[in-house]
């Protein structure tokens, strides 16, 4: 996406917020860019390694919503909504997914198709290698600027640029354990014009992603994770959580993202087809005491369609 997520000023009034804001999504050469950003990274993990598709062994639907820096205006919002399932062929997944990501004056939308192949390693192991094929639509609306720019090269507004884009990874699974790696977008596409100010282009964000559950006792898992994101020109950017299930129900937890945020998560099984999910960030950059940022806030819904009971003995922490 063009959106970075880091965002380290002294002075925050939302008009210099909006401004700094968009600058970051046409500066000069845009080395400083990131994919959409998630806390609830472990239940959206389709989002960013396609090999990820058909691991859950039935139709799973997943939605998204996040709103970051609440009262700050022009600030990100995202919606992702995927679905995926293993399909006829042994070891053959499929998925799709659509993420629309908004800051400022510009918003995208990626369209992607996730298809993975998984073989057996062990009783337990599985390991699966995904490919992703994107479909980028972006918009920018320059004119909404014009009463403070008047820079030529901001005159003309972006509607609908459609650009694509591939992407790989591999994701390796246990009844309790999963690590992956995988980079969604390959291509490094230029989104408009080469200037000496309005350069978009993107760059590989390589992710790491890995996870253990532990059987504390037959009431109570403990779910540790880590997400760690790798892009040229930009903070190594690392998310630690920890959840904890009580009696296959109830979730809760905490995370803190290096150098940028706390957070705070609850879930709730509704029954092993349907899991609701709430995450609540807290910056701890001179951004998170500012007087019109009330945080992040983050909501999201996976449905199972599980046909056979037998198929699921306890509801998947991943």
């Amino acid at each position: 996406m063009l959106a970075n997520r880091v965002f380290k000023q002294k002075d925050y009034s939302p008009l210099k917020g909006l401004l700094f804001l968009f600058m970051i999504c046409v500066g000069t050469s845009l080395f400083a860019q990131q994919d959409a950003q998630y806390t609830q990274y472990m239940y959206n993990t389709v989002s960013v390694n396609p090999g990820y598709a058909g691991s859950r062994g039935h139709v799973s639907i997943a939605a998204l919503h996040r709103s970051q820096w609440l009262g700050l205006e022009g600030a990100p919002t995202t919606q992702t909504f995927n679905i995926h399932s293993p399909i006829g062929y042994r070891g053959v997944g499929m998925g799709l997914s659509i993420v629309n990501d908004k800051i400022g004056p510009t918003s995208e939308t990626n369209f992607d198709i996730d298809f993975s192949y998984t073989v057996w390693t062990s009783t337990e192991g599985r390991l699966s290698f995904g490919l992703k094929a994107s479909a980028n639509l972006l918009d920018v609306r320059f004119s909404e600027l014009n009463q403070y720019t008047t820079d030529q090269t901001l005159q003309q507004d972006i509607d609908n640029r459609f650009s694509p884009n591939i992407g790989a990874g591999v994701y390796y699974h246990t009844n309790n354990y999963y690590a992956g790696l995988s980079v969604p977008r390959i291509l490094e596409t230029s989104h408009f014009q080469e200037s000496s100010l309005s350069t978009a282009k993107e760059q590989m964000n390589f992710y790491f992603i890995t996870g253990y559950v532990w059987d504390l006792n037959p009431l109570l898992k403990f779910k540790p994770t880590l997400l760690t994101k790798v892009v040229r020109g930009a903070p190594l950017q690392v998310d630690l959580s920890a959840n904890f299930m009580f009696s296959e129900k109830f979730i809760i937890g905490g995370a803190y993202r290096w150098d940028a945020a706390f957070s705070g998560m609850v879930g709730f099984n509704i029954n092993s087809n349907f899991l609701i999910g709430l995450a609540y960030d807290r910056e701890t950059t001179e951004l998170g005491s500012a007087a019109f940022n009330d945080g992040s806030f983050e909501v999201i819904l996976r449905y199972d369609f599980i046909s056979t009971k037998n198929n699921l003995k306890s509801p998947r922490f991943f």
